[in-house]
């Protein structure tokens, strides 16, 4: 996977190999279809919140183009994921899965610097 990071106030892009964030085949395809379907976005945005009883919460967009705070990760089947660079600090090394709980789909993120969770799922502190 190719990582992009892009300097606005020298407008150059530097190419690394280190994928900060691992998405599977199957988030991959999910990300691939929810692009499909809107038309005007061309990426995924990760990034982090303020939110919830612990702390952060994930937050997922779908968006036209590369933002200037982001980085871009190239995953399979040319899906672009832009990772805010005010969030690496927080999800680097997460891992981003689909999994199916009865009728439901889902994003689940393993994330090493995640060291507690709400009860409900929502939010996450680190530490």
């Amino acid at each position: 996977m190719a990582v992009e990071t892009f300097d606005p106030r020298t407008a150059a892009t530097t190419r690394v190999t280190d994928a900060p964030v691992t998405v599977s085949p199957a988030a991959v395809e999910h990300f691939r279809r929810q692009l499909q379907k809107d038309g005007g976005a061309r990426a995924v945005r990760l990034s982090v919140k303020e939110s919830g009883c612990t702390g952060f919460m994930y937050v997922v967009d779908l968006v036209p183009e590369m933002g200037a705070d982001d980085i871009r990760q190239t995953l399979d089947e040319g899906v672009e994921l832009m990772i805010d660079r005010g969030s690496l600090g927080v999800v680097n090394g997460t891992e981003i899965d689909i999994v199916t709980e009865g009728v439901n789909r889902q994003l689940r993120f393993q994330n090493p610097n995640a060291k507690d969770h709400c009860g409900c799922g929502e939010s996450f502190s680190v530490g």
